[in-house]
């Protein structure tokens, strides 16, 4: 590397360092559920951060990874294949080093997500499908002699899942003083995989009896993969209309061995839980937030029957104001044939 280039790189992680260091940690906010004594739902606040959404962690742990493999130089075009989120928060941190991002995002990504990419100084390249994102990204990162971040190979190995202020550090590290510190569950999405890997490994290297359970759309290959290693795709003409989560093939980063447990969510009781959650904290929240939702609801109730106490732990990926004029618009889930009210019924009487 020379001198210039050393000396750009360091720059660059200084700023993202100082970017960081100027950021508070994230809030974890405690709901209480009177229909189940003794069990408390905690939801960590990841739409606080500065792009809205816990794709912030990731984005950074991807570029200073990069950075600190000498693959980012002063000239670099950085690229992505994403469903929005990543790509707001990325396109966020290339703009702090002052170097161009591109996001490759499906046709299908909402009008709220894509403005954001381009407020933070992205650019957007759209296809028509989530497969076609992974050969356009590389192929635009080889054309420019950029580098092709690549979310879904290099989440799981880019964030430092002993510590270093990750995930779940910082939700133990909340909990301490909670009448059940140690959570019974923690429950999350996977996109990239890259979170259930961090919190699954580091549940382990501290030893603490927490289950790991991931809620994954119906639609998605990912808990057909993890009851049957063998499965590498959902069946033919499955989707899923919840974005940031659920994917058609399996991620080199989901680890499907840290997980204890995956709940399949049709996506109805996602909007119907998104709704209801959003309704009792009084903001919105987007879909993701509303699988997890449901996932954590299941498991209050399987505790209640066991006459188990402790704790759930979800996360609250994003805010609901990315998503108004799908989830929030009555119209637009009507018109994809989503039943969601007798979801949304349910999910409000169990956190009433």
């Amino acid at each position: 590397m020379s001198d210039d280039r050393r000396k750009w790189s360091d720059e660059a992680v200084r700023r993202i360092e100082a970017d960081f260091n100027r950021s508070a940690d994230t809030h974890l906010i405690r709901v209480e559920l009177p229909k189940f004594p003794g069990i408390t739902l905690y939801l960590k606040d990841e739409s606080v951060h500065p792009t809205g959404s816990l794709k912030h962690r990731l984005a950074r742990s991807l570029i200073l990874y990069g950075l600190c493999n000498n693959r980012i130089g002063p000239d670099t075009l950085l690229v992505d294949a994403t469903s929005g989120s990543t790509a707001v928060s990325e396109a966020y941190f290339a703009r702090l080093i002052g170097l161009k991002f591109v996001a490759v995002i499906p046709r299908s990504t909402s009008p709220a997500k894509i403005e954001a990419i381009r407020f933070h100084g992205g650019d957007v390249h759209m296809v028509d499908s989530a497969g076609e994102m992974y050969p356009a990204a590389e192929q635009l990162a080889a054309e420019a002699g950029g580098l092709f971040l690549d979310q879904f190979t290099y989440a799981e190995r880019a964030t430092d899942w002993r510590g270093n202020n990750n995930i779940a550090q910082s939700i133990f590290q909340q909990m301490a003083r909670e009448d059940h510190p140690v959570p019974s569950w923690i429950v999350c999405g996977a996109g990239t995989g890259g979170t259930s890997a961090t919190l699954g490994r580091f549940i382990r290297y501290g030893r603490y009896p927490t289950r790991l359970c991931v809620a994954d759309p119906e639609g998605s290959v990912f808990h057909r993969h993890h009851a049957d290693r063998s499965v590498t795709a959902p069946p033919q003409g499955a989707c899923c209309l919840i974005e940031g989560i659920g994917r058609p093939r399996v991620e080199p980063s989901f680890v499907p061995e840290v997980i204890d447990r995956m709940i399949a969510v049709p996506d109805a009781s996602s909007i119907g839980a998104m709704r209801a959650i959003a309704a009792r904290i009084g903001r919105p929240v987007g879909g993701s937030t509303g699988t997890n939702i449901h996932a954590c609801l299941m498991l209050a109730e399987e505790m209640a029957a066991a006459g188990q106490a402790g704790s759930i732990v979800t996360i609250l990926c994003d805010s609901g104001l990315r998503y108004a004029q799908t989830y929030y618009d009555d119209a637009w889930l009507e018109a994809q044939g989503l039943d969601w009210k007798p979801a949304e019924t349910r999910a409000a009487a169990l956190l009433s």
